[in-house]
């Protein structure tokens, strides 16, 4: 499958401002949109609240599955997911660092803030 090397930063559980019901109908369709469209993504990044839609009962976890399985790299906030004390129900992708968050923007052609 071919990729980008395009980076996707999510920053919240739900897209957007406003409505947090909204915003969680808002995050899905942009993950189920990410899956039909090309080129894939190189690296999915989540920090602070993002971290809890790689987490276990996670209503998006078909959609990271998926892009996992195509080659899309998941990688999540240690320090997030130990400060929302959540870090053993981590259901996808690897557990990573400031440094390597920092060298994947870095190297990224493209980097996308949600």
């Amino acid at each position: 499958m071919a990729t980008s090397n395009t980076v996707y930063v999510f920053t919240q559980d739900t897209l957007g401002q406003g409505s947090r019901e909204l915003g969680a109908v808002l995050i899905k369709g942009f993950l189920y949109t990410l899956l039909e469209t090309r080129p894939r993504p190189k690296t999915l990044l989540f920090m602070n609240a993002g971290v809890l839609l790689t987490i276990q009962d996670s209503p998006v976890m078909d959609h990271l599955n998926k892009l996992a399985q195509e080659g899309v790299e998941i990688l999540s906030c240690g320090t997030c997911l130990d400060y929302f004390v959540v870090k053993d129900k981590l259901a996808i992708g690897e557990i990573t660092n400031m440094y390597t968050i920092v060298e994947k923007m870095t190297m990224a052609t493209k980097v996308i803030t949600l």
